[in-house]
């Protein structure tokens, strides 16, 4: 049995059974809601989930200010959620965190750790949080918490008193007790800017893709900075057209600041002007106006995001950012194709795919140094393997060969460049070369932390190597990032929860896939089928698992004597997991979901 050292977090709810039995079904109704605040916020901070029974709840954390933070910021959510409910309905969480020794078996915690934990909630206030000296210890100087000696407490099944602290307030003297706010904790000096469509001005509609072009760089330069919480593209971009006040953006976007401007380009010159709003108050706290040659396009790029983090942030870069910065193209006619390229990547007609191909090898091979035309035409070959590399196997499927050697090319050309390093970590894992995909991953991840996208594939190789809760962890901060995030983000989450063993939560992410046209999500209805025959729901299982087979039998690239076994195998080994244990839980739900696994 694994043993291993754990921050630990135990909840429940004060006065659990009385309330069920004054009013079960009221009292289960607001427990399912405040639940899905507290496991959304263990989520959000690097937990897992690893017991629950009723109203009880205890997850482990990589580290005791995690865990500490994670409770502080429920409690100010669950307080926040009771004020909206009438004084019947109101539900209290206590919350004990401790650091100790457990044993791990089969997912579930076990030990004395698990024991003080338990018996730490039983000694908080109801709406409060109870630490152990251990605990209290590593959190004391990290966070902006006061604490209350209990001094030694003799609990149930534990020989020895445990030293208990209760948080008592924020720091400031005299302050009323409270919990520090998500922004103080998770955000201290970091606030959020969204950056919204620049707009075209040279009134050509086929422009358009040069001033997002412009706009989507800015948000990459932006967020190479660790002092700010950078809004992703597709969500700012969703107010595109809308005559909408900043003030509407940021409560939205959960935006502290917006970012607006303008692009006009005629010939070799671009007329650019940007501004910085407070989006609290409307206030415009910085703008300017840059009227270059064309050529000039990446350094008037990089003095907004100066501008802005001059402003904002109060700094502008330390050694790690420098090193990121990207290496301009030494041809802007190829930084225009790629832009043409880029906005036709995410059209998946033949027609679309195709033309946006087209761009990105006339860029490459205008400037044969820049590396983003290479990892566009990387993706591109990896989405063609998807549509017709079905039952290929890797070493013989030309589109993943492809795209293998394009990515590779690209970090020859510029390792520099956060997206090259994604983009070859992705290739690798789906290769099946780990070690090589987490290296680059992680590098990506370094390199540019505020980069949805980085966070988002970053999630899924995490789940795939083994550590779905990390993966987790940054799946909700990609989600942070990008508010109005793609469809395609609940792929690589429900995957993460699955190995999780959250399969009710990876049914809620993919179900929506069941309805329309179910037969164009075939990984989906894979995962879904494995997910409802875990949770002993065969005939929904069955369901899926049957959408499945139709779905592979007419995509079939392979042996064309291959039959549902081979179907299983194939969608199995380019599931990407490493480890033997993991594979052999999504077979033990493909089993129980009929399929011949």
């Amino acid at each position: 049995m694994e043993r291993r050292l754990a921050a630990l977090f135990a909840a429940d709810v004060e006065a659990y059974s009385r309330l069920m039995g004054e009013d079960e079904a009221a009292t289960f109704e607001t427990l399912t809601s405040h639940r899905a605040i507290l496991d959304g916020f263990i989520a959000e901070h690097r937990g897992r989930i690893a017991n629950t029974a009723g109203d009880s709840v205890l997850a482990e954390f990589p580290s005791a200010v995690d865990a500490v933070t994670c409770a502080l910021r429920a409690q100010e959510a669950l307080a926040s959620a009771n004020d909206k409910l009438p004084d019947t309905r109101r539900l209290h969480f206590r919350i004990g965190v401790h650091v100790g020794d457990v044993m791990v078996k089969g997912g579930d915690l076990l030990g004395d750790g698990v024991n003080i934990a338990a018996r730490l909630q039983t000694l908080s206030r109801p709406g409060g949080i109870c630490l152990s000296a251990t605990a209290q210890e590593y959190v004391r100087k990290a966070l902006p918490v006061i604490f209350e000696d209990l001094g030694p407490q003799r609990v149930k099944n534990i020989d020895e008193p445990v030293r208990a602290f209760a948080v008592k307030a924020t720091q400031g003297q005299g302050a009323p007790a409270r919990t520090p706010s998500g922004k103080e904790i998770l955000r201290a000096d970091r606030p959020a800017v969204a950056v919204l469509p620049f707009t075209n001005m040279g009134g050509d509609p086929d422009q358009v893709y040069f001033s997002d072009g412009i706009t989507e760089d800015i948000i990459t330069e932006l967020a190479r900075f660790r002092d700010l919480l950078v809004i992703a593209r597709n969500s700012s971009f969703s107010f595109r057209g809308k005559d909408v006040d900043v003030r509407e953006v940021g409560g939205v976007l959960n935006a502290d600041y917006v970012v607006e401007g303008s692009v006009r380009r005629a010939g070799d010159r671009v007329r650019i002007t940007a501004q910085l709003i407070n989006a609290a108050s409307g206030a415009h706290l910085w703008a300017e106006r840059y009227d270059r040659s064309f050529e000039d396009v990446f350094a008037i790029q990089d003095e907004i995001a100066r501008g802005v983090v001059a402003t904002v942030a109060r700094r502008i870069e330390d050694e790690t950012e420098a090193v990121a910065r990207r290496r301009p193209p030494q041809d802007m006619r190829a930084y225009d194709l790629f832009l043409q390229g880029h906005r036709l990547s995410d059209v998946f007609t033949d027609d679309g795919q195709a033309r946006a191909r087209a761009f990105f090898e006339r860029a490459r091979d205008l400037d044969p140094t820049f590396a983003r035309a290479y990892t566009g035409l990387a993706f591109l070959y990896l989405t063609q393997a998807a549509f017709d590399g079905v039952g290929l196997p890797r070493e013989r499927d030309p589109n993943r060969i492809e795209a293998r050697r394009l990515a590779e090319q690209a970090l020859t050309v510029d390792p520099t460049e956060p997206r090259v390093q994604s983009t070859a970590g992705y290739v690798f894992l789906t290769w099946r070369e780990f070690d090589r995909a987490e290296r680059h991953l992680d590098l990506a991840q370094s390199m540019n932390p505020n980069d949805a996208t980085i966070q988002i594939f970053w999630a899924w190789a995490q789940a795939c190597l083994g550590n779905p809760a990390k993966g987790l962890a940054a799946a909700e901060l990609a989600r942070r990032l990008n508010p109005r995030y793609p469809q395609w983000y609940n792929f690589y989450e429900a995957r993460t929860l699955f190995l999780l063993r959250r399969y009710e939560d990876v049914v809620s992410r993919l179900r929506y896939r069941m309805t329309g046209e179910p037969t164009w999500h075939r990984r989906d209805m894979l995962l879904l089928s494995a997910a409802f025959g875990l949770l002993g729901q065969a005939e929904l299982a069955q369901r899926c698992a049957g959408w499945f087979l139709e779905s592979v039998r007419d995509a079939w690239r392979g042996d064309p004597n291959a039959g549902p076994p081979e179907y299983v195998d194939w969608f199995v080994d380019t599931s990407y997991l490493r480890r033997p244990e993991d594979e052999g839980l999504l077979r033990e739900g493909l089993r129980l979901a009929g399929l011949p696994a």
